[in-house]
C-alpha cells in the first residue's frame, strides 16, 4: 500500500507541471487569438510548434504573449516589416531566442531603443547598419574575452558591459527583430584552416545579408575581417561547414561549440553563398619543376591552372636544361583551394588536385608508374571515422535515444543470431499508427519490435519522433536514420551493406516513402499494407524492392495502389532489364492484418547485399533532397525536389543524362572504374571532363561520413 502511495505521490508531482505547460500555451493561445487577430494567432501557433521541451515546460504566456505582442506592432510600424512574408516573419522576426541563450523579456526595450535609432530609415539594410552602429554603444556592450559564457543573453551582456562574437550577434538579431527585420544568427565551428570558430548576423532585405555584430562597416553589408575565411568553408563537412539558424525544423542543428552535445538549435546550411566570396583576382604564386620520371632529367612543360569545366585560368612553362635547378617556374593561383592543374609535355598528360602551396616548389614527374598505382591504405581512415565522436554513439546506443536534426528517435533493439565474419545485419522496422495520441503510436511501437524475427542481425524499432500521420517520412527521419545506421556500424559492427528497411501500415508508407529517396543505404526494403502517398519508385533502380498487402485491405485504396506498383515496377523492369528487382504479394481474402505472412520475406532479404557501386543510377529528389545518391551528387544548391538525373558507367566513361546537369559532383572509387586510367565525364552527350581522377584520404574521409560504408576515394566537381 505504501508502494501505491508513493508512486501516487510521484505522479502527482509530475501531472501538475504537464498540465501547467499546457495551460500557459493554451493560455498564449487564447490571448493572441483575441487581442492579435489572425494573423497573431497563427504566429502563436508556428511559435509553440517549434518550440523546445524545455521552453514549453518553463515559460509563461505573459512572457511569450510580451514577445509576440511586440513583434505584431513592429509588422505594422516599420514599411520593411509590412512587406514580409508570412513564412519569413514567423521564423526570422517572431521567436523570442536565436541560440539556447537565457530566456527574457528582451522586446519591449529593444523596441524602445532601436525603433527611435532606425524610425529615418527607409530599408531594411540601412536600418540594420543603423544598429549595428549604434545600438552597442546604447546598451555599453563591446567585445571582451573576459565574459562569463559565450552565449549570453542582452541583459547578461550589459550586466558587465562585455561579450565576444556570439553575444553580440545575439544582441544584434534581438535589436533587428525588435523592428521587424528578419535576422538569425550565423556561424562555423572551425574554420577549415582549424584557426577557430565565428558567429555574426545575417538579415532579410529581398535575399539574406551578413554583417559582424559590432562591427559597423561604412560601406555596406557583406563585409567583414571574416568573408576571406569563410570563403574556405566546406559545405559537405559539418563542422567546417557554415550554418544560419533556424525556429523551424532544418535538416541540421546550429555547431554550439559550447554545448556541443545540444542539438535543439536548428540551422540550415548556407556555406555556398559565403564560398561565393573569395576574391576572384587574388592569386597565389606556386613554384613548379617538371621531371620526366623520378631522379631523371627536368622537361619543359606547360604548368595551367583549369577551372571546373577545363578551361585554362592561367599558365606558365617549366624550365629544363641548363637551368638552374632552383630556377622555377612561378604559376599564379587564382580563387580558393583546392586547385586543378594540368601538366602537358610532348605526349605526357597528368592532372593534380593541388589542396595546399607547398612551402617550396612543387616537383612533378610526368612518369611514375609505382604512384599511379598506388592505392590508398584506408586503415587509418577508417579508424580515425570510427573514434570521431564514439563516445557520443556509444552514449546514445546505451540510452536507446538517436540524436539528430534537432530531433530525438527512441527504439527498442532485439539481437539474434550470431555475427558472420563480415559482421551483424542491421534491420530497421517501422510502426503503424500516426495521426493519434502518443499512447497509441506508443502501443504501435511497442508491438512492433515483437512482429519479427530474423535469424541473424540486430532488430530494431524505432519510435517516430512526432505522431502526426506522416510519422516516417518527414524530413528529419533522413538524418535520424543515417545516425542511427552509422551508429550501429562504427559500435556494434554492423556490415553496412547488410542493413535492412521495413514498415508496417504507417511504417509501410514510411517505406515507400524513405526506400526510393534513401535507396543507397539499404541491402533491400519490404512495404507491409503502406499508402505512397505522392511519392514515384525511380530511385530504387538498384533496390530489392518487395511489397505486402492484403487483398481486403481497401482503406485508402491500399490494395488497389498496391497492384498497380506492381504493374508500374514490371514495366520499368521492362523498360530497365537489370534493374528494379521487385516482389508484390497480395493475399486474397486477408485485410490490414496479414496474419504475419508477410514475415516470409525475411530469409529472401537476408540474402542481398547493398549495390555499393552500381554502373547505373536513377535518382529523382523527392520532397526532402540529398546532396548524395550512391557515385553522384550535387552541389548543396543543386538539391532541388524533382530533379531527376540517370547516370551510367561504361567502361572508363561517365555519362549523365537530365534537364539539369549542372553542378554535379562524382564520388569514384576503383570499384567502379579504374582510377589508374583516364576518366571521361559526358553531360549530355557533350564532354564534360577527360582526366586522371586522383586517389585522396580526404575524400575517402569525407566519403565516409556522407555515406556510411561507401568509400569513394576520387572526386570530380563539375559546374
Amino acid at each position: 500500500m505504501r508502494n501505491m502511495f508513493t508512486k501516487l505521490g510521484i505522479l502527482l508531482l509530475l501531472f501538475p507541471l504537464a498540465v501547467q505547460a499546457e495551460t500557459e500555451l493554451e493560455k498564449l493561445r487564447g490571448m493572441a487569438r483575441s487581442e492579435l487577430g489572425e494573423e497573431g494567432a497563427k504566429a502563436a501557433d508556428f511559435l509553440i510548434s517549434y518550440m523546445p521541451v524545455d521552453d514549453q515546460e518553463k515559460l509563461s504566456a505573459d512572457l511569450l504573449y510580451s514577445n509576440l505582442s511586440h513583434a505584431m506592432r513592429a509588422r505594422g510600424d516599420f514599411p520593411w516589416a509590412r512587406e514580409l512574408s508570412q513564412e519569413l516573419f514567423f521564423n526570422d522576426v517572431v521567436p523570442y531566442a536565436v541560440l539556447d541563450e537565457t530566456r527574457e523579456d528582451w522586446r519591449p526595450r529593444f523596441y524602445e531603443i532601436c525603433s527611435s535609432l532606425v524610425k529615418d530609415c527607409k530599408t531594411a539594410s540601412e536600418a540594420a547598419q543603423v544598429l549595428n552602429r549604434d545600438l552597442f554603444n546604447k546598451v555599453n556592450v563591446h567585445y571582451n574575452t573576459g565574459r562569463k559564457k559565450p552565449n549570453q543573453s542582452p541583459s547578461e551582456s550589459m550586466a558587465s558591459g562585455k561579450a565576444t562574437c556570439t553575444g553580440l550577434s545575439i544582441i544584434l538579431a534581438y535589436g533587428c527583430r525588435s523592428v521587424g527585420i528578419p535576422a538569425r544568427v550565423a556561424g562555423t565551428a572551425l574554420w577549415s584552416d582549424k584557426s577557430g570558430n565565428h558567429t555574426w548576423v545575417e538579415i532579410w532585405d529581398g535575399e539574406w545579408k551578413f554583417l559582424g555584430a559590432d562591427e559597423y562597416d561604412a560601406k555596406g553589408l557583406n563585409r567583414g575581417w571574416f568573408i576571406n575565411r569563410a570563403s574556405q568553408a566546406r559545405a559537405d563537412e559539418w563542422q567546417h561547414a557554415i550554418w544560419a539558424s533556424s525556429w523551424k525544423t532544418a535538416d541540421a542543428h546550429f555547431p554550439m561549440v559550447w554545448n556541443p552535445k545540444d542539438k535543439t538549435v536548428f540551422a540550415v546550411n548556407v556555406t555556398e553563398r559565403y564560398a561565393k566570396k573569395a576574391p576572384a583576382d587574388k592569386a597565389l604564386e606556386l613554384g613548379v619543376r617538371v621531371f620526366q620520371e623520378k631522379d631523371g632529367p627536368r622537361v619543359e612543360a606547360e604548368v595551367a591552372q583549369l577551372d571546373e569545366a577545363g578551361n585554362v585560368i592561367s599558365s606558365t612553362f617549366s624550365k629544363a636544361g641548363r637551368a638552374d635547378l632552383n630556377d622555377v617556374a612561378v604559376l599564379s593561383l587564382k580563387g580558393k583551394a583546392p586547385w586543378k592543374l594540368r601538366v602537358l609535355s610532348g605526349q605526357e598528360r597528368a592532372e593534380i588536385l593541388l589542396e595546399k602551396v607547398p612551402e617550396q616548389a612543387l616537383d612533378i614527374i610526368l612518369k611514375h608508374p609505382e604512384a599511379a598505382a598506388a592505392k590508398i591504405d584506408l586503415t587509418d581512415v577508417i579508424a580515425a571515422w570510427k573514434e570521431e565522436g564514439r563516445e557520443e554513439r556509444e552514449e546514445e546506443l546505451a540510452k536507446k535515444v538517436i540524436q539528430a536534426a534537432g530531433k530525438e528517435m527512441k527504439f527498442l533493439e532485439r539481437k539474434f543470431g550470431n555475427a558472420p565474419a563480415e559482421g551483424h545485419a542491421l534491420w530497421i522496422s517501422m510502426h503503424g499508427g500516426g495521426g493519434a495520441a502518443a499512447r497509441v503510436n506508443d502501443g504501435q511501437w511497442q508491438n512492433q519490435i515483437k512482429l519479427y524475427q530474423p535469424k541473424e542481425g540486430y532488430y530494431v524499432a524505432p519510435r517516430a519522433p512526432s505522431d502526426t500521420w506522416n510519422l516516417w517520412h518527414q524530413d528529419h527521419i533522413d538524418a535520424l536514420f543515417d545516425r542511427l545506421i552509422a551508429n550501429y556500424v562504427i559500435c556494434r559492427g554492423v556490415d553496412p551493406n547488410r542493413v535492412y528497411l521495413m514498415g508496417y501500415s504507417a511504417g509501410g508508407d514510411g517505406v515507400y516513402q524513405l526506400a526510393p529517396r534513401m535507396a543507397d543505404r539499404f541491402a533491400a526494403a519490404a512495404m507491409m499494407a503502406g499508402h505512397p502517398n505522392e511519392t514515384k519508385p525511380d530511385g530504387l533502380r538498384n533496390l530489392p524492392f518487395e511489397i505486402f498487402m492484403g487483398g481486403e485491405d481497401g482503406a485508402y485504396k491500399r490494395n488497389q495502389i498496391a497492384a498497380n506498383w506492381k504493374e508500374l515496377l514490371a514495366e520499368k523492369q521492362k523498360a530497365d532489364p537489370n534493374g528494379y528487382p521487385h516482389r508484390v504479394t497480395i493475399y486474397p481474402g486477408l485485410g490490414h492484418w496479414m496474419e504475419r505472412k508477410d514475415a516470409e520475406v525475411l530469409p529472401r532479404m537476408a540474402e542481398k547485399r547493398r549495390a555499393e557501386w552500381p554502373k547505373k543510377v536513377v535518382w529523382l529528389q523527392d520532397d526532402v533532397t540529398h546532396e548524395r545518391f550512391y557515385w553522384l551528387g550535387v552541389k548543396f544548391q543543386g538539391a532541388v525536389k524533382g530533379r531527376k538525373l540517370i547516370g551510367e558507367v561504361d567502361g572508363q566513361t561517365i555519362r549523365v543524362t537530365g534537364e539539369d546537369v549542372s553542378g554535379l559532383k562524382f564520388w569514384l572509387s576503383d570499384e567502379l572504374l579504374d582510377l589508374d586510367q583516364e576518366v571521361v565525364i559526358e553531360l549530355n552527350g557533350k564532354e564534360a571532363f577527360r582526366g586522371i581522377v586522383k586517389r585522396q584520404p580526404a575524400v575517402a574521409a569525407m566519403s565516409l561520413r556522407l555515406r556510411c560504408g561507401m568509400i569513394a576515394t576520387g572526386l570530380v566537381v563539375l559546374d
